[in-house]
């Protein structure tokens, strides 16, 4: 299986990318503004790419509930911090983003790759990143972005956000991105309760046979911390088992805080399943 991030194509049969979260928010649900502000957003960058980061993910808006960040309030945010990450490093980045305008105006400034959990809900995200040759994450979310959903239910939540993300995958192809451009993700706690995350990533393998990357993010979120009963600065140890058993089932990137434990887990397992 193969990964087209801008310019070059990475082999994740086996070897899964580490993915480093870069939150340009005031309200980040881990860092509670850490790294607002572009310095020091900068530094947390050169600390990631120092561990070994694979990927940069930016983002401007958080995806839970809270106060209104416009499009212009995002770009303000995201564009910049791409434009200084693209001059100071050579490793791909992602925009973390849902609006097609955001994503656009990132490709513009080096982002290869669009990580939107709406599930292309805005009808310019495809063709924003078709034209610019950029790669694309196909999100499961029950309703939108920042809208609470305190009970979800489905009928069967493997079989329903395969489906989901499914068609989604279609519609990147059919927009003209090629298969190696298109990574899949289960929208851990997007519209689910802890158990059916839970069972979505027990489920990884499912996922991962829908032929695309599959994109695990579980680093330090909700049903982690209500299944172990943690508070989230206590959940490292249990994002890290999280990443050791979505590589097992076939997730081949990684979206985490702690970059340097993730490589280990990942390498690791790396040396397991290329083994002969």
């Amino acid at each position: 299986m193969r990964l087209r991030l801008g310019g070059s194509t990475h082999d994740v049969t086996t070897r899964a990318l580490v993915m480093g979260i870069l939150n340009r928010t005031p309200d980040s649900f881990y860092d509670r503004g850490a790294t607002f502000a572009l310095d020091a957003l900068l530094r947390r960058a050169e600390q990631l790419v120092a561990e070994g980061a694979d990927v940069l993910d930016v983002g401007g808006v958080k995806a839970g509930p809270g106060p209104e960040v416009t499009e212009a309030e995002e770009l303000d945010r995201v564009v910049p911090s791409i434009a200084a990450l693209a001059a100071r490093f050579e490793v791909p980045l992602s925009v973390d983003t849902w609006r097609a305008s955001v994503a656009a105006a990132s490709y513009e400034a080096g982002a290869v790759l669009g990580n939107d959990i709406s599930g292309f809900a805005d009808p310019g995200y495809l063709p924003a990143a078709a034209a610019a040759g950029a790669s694309v994450v196909a999100t499961h979310i029950r309703l939108a972005p920042r809208v609470a959903d305190p009970d979800p239910h489905y009928d069967d939540v493997v079989e329903d956000v395969a489906a989901f993300l499914a068609e989604r995958a279609r519609w990147a192809l059919d927009a003209g991105l090629h298969a190696t451009q298109v990574v899949v993700d289960a929208g851990l706690d997007l519209g689910k309760t802890s158990e059916q995350s839970l069972e979505l990533l027990r489920a990884s393998a499912r996922l991962a046979a829908l032929g695309h990357p599959l994109l695990l993010s579980a680093s330090n979120k909700t049903f982690l911390g209500a299944v172990l009963d943690l508070p989230i600065d206590q959940r490292g140890d249990a994002s890290l088992a999280a990443a050791a058993i979505g590589i097992v089932g076939g997730c081949r990137i990684l979206r985490v805080h702690d970059v340097a434990g993730t490589r280990q887990v990942r390498d690791a397992l790396d040396r397991v399943l290329a083994a002969p």
